[in-house]
């Protein structure tokens, strides 16, 4: 019996995050565009809070644009928006959060968390049923650990447990090093909107910068199996 070295990973995928929406328009005309030129699985929309009308009203001007090119929608909180706008998901920040939310969004749609400061957390969560875990999200103060300290601990995700990881990239730079620390998917957003050449150009070399990063972890990998 051979000893085969495990499958490689698939390359990661784009997880873009909106500013957060208040009017919906202008970003109805620009998705379509911007996914079109990447590789983009999922958005992350942020709404403004507002009544429950209205922001059902701005995931549905949403949903189906993200749908029609191929990725899915999820909405930041409200889990219980998520069927009424036909959004595929909610993002939820915490075990508490992914604990209440589970029975309304399982088994039709997806649940990813942050919010999880621990290891021990982190295994909660997937125990519990989360679809994704991301990494690296700053807190209610606007802190976060160190990218070298999201990079560890995406690695050591990526190499024991089933369920994907995402990191949270503030920089082409962190965007460039998740993946290659074994990110499945990486999560962009303000970084991307503010770029002076416009959005499209941040993403398409967000987009390249993941794949080369994944390449060159996987060259690395296989030379390191290749016998000397």
């Amino acid at each position: 019996m051979s000893n085969k070295p495990p499958p490689p990973r698939p390359a990661p995928r784009l997880y873009l995050a909106t500013p957060v929406v208040d009017d919906p328009s202008s970003l109805v005309a620009e998705l379509p565009g911007l996914l079109a030129a990447a590789d983009v699985a999922a958005v992350l929309l942020r709404l403004k809070e507002t009544d429950q009308r209205t922001m059902i009203s701005r995931i549905k001007a949403l949903a189906p644009v993200v749908q029609n090119a191929g990725a899915a929608l999820l909405v930041e909180g409200h889990p219980e928006l998520v069927a009424r706008g036909g959004a595929d998901g909610a993002h939820l920040p915490g075990i508490a959060a992914l604990k209440e939310a589970l029975p309304s969004l399982k088994p039709d749609r997806i649940a990813g968390v942050s919010g999880l400061t621990t290891r021990h957390h982190s295994m909660d969560a997937g125990e519990i049923g989360a679809d994704y875990l991301l990494f690296g999200e700053p807190d209610a103060k606007g802190q976060r650990p160190s990218a070298e300290a999201i990079a560890e601990r995406l690695d050591w995700w990526a190499e024991l447990f089933e369920p994907p990881c995402v990191g949270f990239a503030t920089s082409l730079g962190e965007a460039h090093d998740f993946a290659a620390a074994g990110a499945d998917f990486v999560l962009v957003g303000d970084f991307i909107w503010a770029d002076p050449r416009g959005p499209k150009a941040a993403l398409v070399e967000a987009d390249a910068a993941i794949k080369k990063a994944h390449a060159a972890a996987l060259a690395d990998q296989e030379h390191g199996q290749r016998p000397t």
